[in-house]
């Protein structure tokens, strides 16, 4: 970890333990695509890329009477967020004050969880992955307003993939609006229609920043791989003399093994 050049950093190891402590929070609760697809690693940060195990042919050789065949890999991204604190909060913490400014840290741990599962789901071609929605070959499953109906739309969605041949149990990533609709909505006769969702999968049901609608995928494995090089990890920039940037940071790939593996449920317009 010595590129996070954190020992040049005016903070003490109270401070940072604070900082950390603060960036894991909110991290943890928001890393939907962690928790319903395969984790790799973290392999380091110099890993560059996912082996594929396929080739390419070249079309053309130095010298005549040659074949030549590229390997394919998928190369690793590297997502960063800035931010920073202040240098007055950074010595109320070594002071022992309970309730520092990290705003900046919460805001940051956010986003980068909200690309990362967007990157999951949703794919993100500058980067070269193909999300679990992107990848998929079965329609989508349409969502209504009403969320005492999404049993019925997750059942529907779930028969997909079994006639595709595909086993569970399953896992159900929410956007923010639907996780909550669904935690509030309670279906006829007092059945918890989140209780009841998890009836249908067999598996769980994450809150997912960043995905639009829900997705449903398999949890039987061997499906979806997140390749992490470097974990999420705060690094430090550099510093004035009013405030310390720092950056959240980490370095991974996306791969699908079997499209027809997950399936998307399209938010209601």
């Amino acid at each position: 970890m010595n590129h996070l050049m954190r020992r040049h950093a005016p903070i003490t190891e109270a401070a940072w333990k604070e900082i950390d402590d603060e960036g894991r929070r909110h991290l943890v609760p928001a890393l939907a695509a962690r928790k319903l697809v395969e984790f790799v690693g973290p392999l380091g940060w110099d890993h560059s890329a996912k082996n594929l195990g396929r080739t390419v042919e070249l079309s053309s050789t130095p010298t005549d009477r040659l074949t030549a065949k590229q390997r394919r890999v998928l190369p690793l991204v590297e997502l960063r967020a800035a931010f920073s604190v202040g240098r007055d909060e950074l010595l109320a913490a070594d002071r022992g004050a309970p309730d520092i400014d990290l705003d900046e840290l919460d805001q940051a741990a956010r986003q980068i969880a909200r690309a990362e599962n967007m990157a999951v789901f949703h794919g993100w071609s500058a980067a070269e992955i193909v999300g679990v929605t992107e990848a998929s070959p079965h329609k989508a499953v349409a969502l209504s307003g009403d969320y005492a109906s999404y049993p019925s739309a997750v059942a529907r969605a779930v028969k997909v993939l079994l006639d595709a041949g595909v086993q569970g149990p399953y896992g159900l990533a929410l956007g923010p609006d639907e996780y909550t609709g669904v935690v509030e909505t309670t279906e006829h006769g007092g059945i918890l229609v989140f209780d009841h969702l998890r009836q249908i999968l067999g598996g769980p049901i994450v809150w997912a920043p960043g995905v639009e609608g829900a997705v449903v995928l398999s949890q039987r494995g061997g499906d979806f791989a997140f390749e992490s090089g470097e974990d999420l990890a705060i690094g430090y920039d550099h510093h004035d003399a009013d405030r310390v940037h720092l950056y959240l940071e980490e370095s991974f790939t996306f791969h699908v093994a079997s499209p027809d593996a997950g399936i998307a449920l399209s938010p209601h317009k």
